[in-house]
């Protein structure tokens, strides 16, 4: 049988400024780049005898994008040195459209990289100066043509709703538009407030709020109706992609507890029901690695019930479900006899399906996946 592949991580915490909603840890500051792609790679280093294949490899952040594709090539080298990278890997990098160009999407492709997230948010140049993104909206669309006349063939765009004096309609051109140049995946996330960022400070002042039960439940059923009808599948609560295949199969892992390595300031990792974090702070990480120490700020082993629940939570977040059998056997529970009232009240209210042994959440299932978790 073959030993399950791993998905890889790898965090870049540094933005020349810092989006006004954004809660991801990240320094508004790119003097410690080199020093840090040092410091990645020895702790790619470290962890040579704990994973040893990768058949999904994302560069997050921050913004990588402000990375040099040496840099980047650095990066990829020391971890085709240390791990098997599988000849087929999806191999996807976040830019900001306000980084790129033609030349440096070209040195990306010739690295092997070979999956884009562009992190448009907004086609609306209104918005995106609400929302703090360093770009108009003309410089998003000719990053789209950029990674398109480069020879990129699975392209990602992220998209953000819910923001304060956009309505239905405008969120729906936003959605034409991002169909209007056929990318592959497209996410698309509800607007979240974190009290630490300006974003709240601002909606707090100005005694905004973000959007009610019933408008919210409209958004996210606009989100799903207007791309399916595009041709898209619905197959997580906020992603949707043109084909099967060009469905993020890192993320996936997330959603299957596959095991994954996170490297980097606060990035998360997974192996054998153990999970473990790393501190959020560019400079601890740098000092603990000088040290020849790992920046491992915690670990957890999951107990058997935080694993069932997990994977409940995660199974009604996606269009593919929960295999009640394979439930079964993973974690020695029948959903079906255990919550046979829940789950026929969740049939009868049109929340969840039941078909050849799976238990699917609908579109409206969906729209409330956090709270079908509950049952």
């Amino acid at each position: 049988m073959k030993k399950e592949q791993a998905g890889l991580y790898i965090h870049i915490p540094f933005c020349l400024s810092k989006c006004g909603y954004c809660s991801f840890y990240s320094i508004k500051s790119i003097n410690l780049i080199p020093e840090y792609i040092a410091a990645l790679k020895k702790e790619i280093k470290y962890y040579r005898n704990i994973f040893s294949s990768f058949d999904t490899i994302y560069i997050g952040g921050g913004t990588p994008s402000l990375l040099s594709a040496v840099q980047i090539d650095d990066l990829i080298s020391t971890l085709n040195k240390y791990f098997d990278i599988d000849r087929q890997a999806e191999i996807t990098i976040e830019v900001n459209p306000g980084d790129v160009s033609l030349e440096y999407f070209q040195a990306l492709r010739k690295l092997g990289i070979n999956r884009l997230n562009i992190g448009v948010q907004s086609f609306d140049d209104k918005v995106l100066k609400f929302l703090g993104r360093r770009y108009s909206s003309k410089e998003a669309i000719t990053s789209i043509e950029a990674a398109r006349a480069s020879g990129f063939d699975n392209l990602g765009i992220d998209l953000i709703y819910g923001v304060h004096g956009v309505n239905i309609k405008s969120w729906k051109n936003t959605l034409q538009k991002a169909v209007s140049f056929a990318p592959e995946h497209i996410s698309c996330y509800q607007l979240s407030l974190d009290d630490r960022t300006p974003l709240y400070k601002k909606y707090s002042l100005n005694d905004w709020h973000l959007p009610d039960e019933n408008t919210e439940l409209k958004l996210f059923l606009t989100n799903s109706e207007e791309l399916e009808n595009a041709g898209y599948i619905h197959y997580e609560v906020s992603n949707f992609a043109r084909l099967d295949k060009f469905k993020s199969r890192h993320n996936q892992k997330y959603w299957q507890h596959a095991p994954y390595l996170g490297l980097g300031p606060a990035a998360h990792s997974f192996l054998n029901n153990k999970r473990w974090w790393n501190k959020a702070a560019v400079k601890t990480y740098l000092n603990k690695i000088v040290q020849g120490k790992m920046p491992v700020e915690d670990t957890e082993t999951l107990s058997a019930e935080q694993l069932q629940l997990e994977a409940l939570f995660l199974g009604l977040r996606t269009q593919a479900g929960i295999d009640l059998k394979l439930y079964k056997t993973r974690h020695g529970i029948d959903l079906l006899a255990d919550k046979e009232t829940i789950i026929d009240v969740l049939i009868k209210n049109k929340l969840v399906e039941l078909r050849n042994g799976f238990l699917y959440p609908t579109r409206a299932g969906m729209a409330i996946a956090d709270s079908l978790a509950l049952i």
